[in-house]
């Protein structure tokens, strides 16, 4: 979808690869956003063989790929993109060999960026090759955020002249074990930064409920594996695009909340992650008041365990606000918003799209 004429007009030159394609192939379209990307990529070196805009610094060709520390699923994952690229493409698009495509798709997922909306809703995946040179810190002093089809990167912490910028490459509400394995899995990496060394809010974030007849330290290991197993299978599926049945969700949500209760306290990340999953249930079944009760117990925490200006917090703020509006509580959702809106000017730019929309809501409201 494109959000106007103009738009549509300016992306011809690669929509035109797609859009014959995706007439002969009707309702079977349906390659994956790496594999789109991919297509696009190659289209734009065959057309445009020169450095572009967004290649000043650092051009496709050059990024990382970590080929060799690729294991065989990841590998195998690689060839069925590679599959699917001849399927859908086979017609449009000139390719190199095997070998050469193999090195792209891994530059690719090592170097993608994930699009999303204000309230972190996935709108799709994109390549920045001048933004890709920045390194990882779980103490960010930067954040991305996207307007139109540019990338923007905003400071959130003063930086001294000659100070190394660092973005995320990863959720941060994470303990540092778990960050540290997606790092290794995603990036081929471990992070050295401050939280990584001092790990000094792995406490409070793995913070154990109080009992007369506290849980003993198998108890905890147990079930902190247990949290990491459901989670690593809510993010698998979202990864390989399988549909978690709208009645089955809920369940394991409970189930997981039931269990996880009886050790961990509602401010630990794993009762978060999963309060958090079933309130976009909620909110897709249009259950607000459900969704609600879910907001309210997870921002607070949010607030203590993200990093200042964390877009997380803000996107949780102005769910709620939206919330608060469309059950009639208009004190605590302009309440809400104007929290959304005092991160997002800083994260996004105070002249950013989403700030005005959001202003407006207000207005209307």
């Amino acid at each position: 979808f494109y959000c106007n004429v103009e738009c549509q007009k300016e992306d011809w030159p690669m929509h035109k690869l797609e859009c014959s394609a995706m007439c002969a192939f009707g309702q079977n379209w349906n390659p994956s956003e790496t594999v789109r990307l991919t297509a696009r990529i190659l289209a734009k070196q065959k057309t445009h063989p020169e450095r572009t805009q967004s290649e000043k610094l650092l051009a496709v060709k050059e990024f990382e790929s970590h080929l060799d520390k690729l294991d065989n699923e990841k590998r195998e994952l690689i060839q069925n993109d590679i599959a699917a690229l001849h399927h859908f493409y086979s017609k449009h698009l000139e390719y190199p060999d095997n070998a050469a495509l193999v090195v792209l798709f891994a530059q690719v997922n090592c170097n993608g960026f994930t699009i999303e909306d204000e309230e972190l809703s996935h709108l799709g995946s994109a390549i920045f090759p001048d933004v890709a040179l920045m390194n990882h810190s779980c103490c960010p002093n930067v954040i991305v955020t996207y307007k139109g089809t540019l990338a923007e990167v905003r400071a959130v912490k003063e930086i001294e002249p000659g100070e190394e910028v660092f973005t995320s490459y990863i959720d941060l509400l994470y303990p540092t074990e778990d960050r540290n394995d997606r790092l290794r899995d995603s990036y081929f990496f471990n992070c050295d930064c401050r939280e990584c060394i001092t790990k000094e809010k792995d406490k409070e974030k793995l913070e154990i409920r109080k009992l007369n007849d506290p849980p003993s330290a198998e108890t905890v290991r147990d079930m902190i594996k247990y949290a990491r197993n459901v989670i690593e299978e809510f993010r698998r599926a979202k990864h390989y695009k399988y549909i978690l049945c709208l009645t089955l969700t809920p369940l394991i949500c409970e189930l997981s909340l039931d269990k996880m209760g009886a050790v961990f306290e509602d401010s630990n990340v794993y009762m978060l992650h999963m309060m958090y999953q079933a309130m976009g249930v909620c909110l897709y079944v249009q259950d607000w008041e459900g969704a609600l009760r879910y907001g309210q117990k997870i921002i607070r925490p949010y607030s203590k365990h993200y990093p200042s200006y964390s877009l997380n917090v803000a996107s949780m703020w102005l769910k709620l606000g939206r919330l608060y509006m469309a059950l009639e509580n208009r004190m605590a959702g302009v309440k809400a918003l104007k929290r959304a809106i005092a991160i997002m000017e800083v994260a996004h730019g105070k002249d950013h799209p989403y700030i005005s929309e959001i202003k407006k809501e207000l207005e209307d409201h």
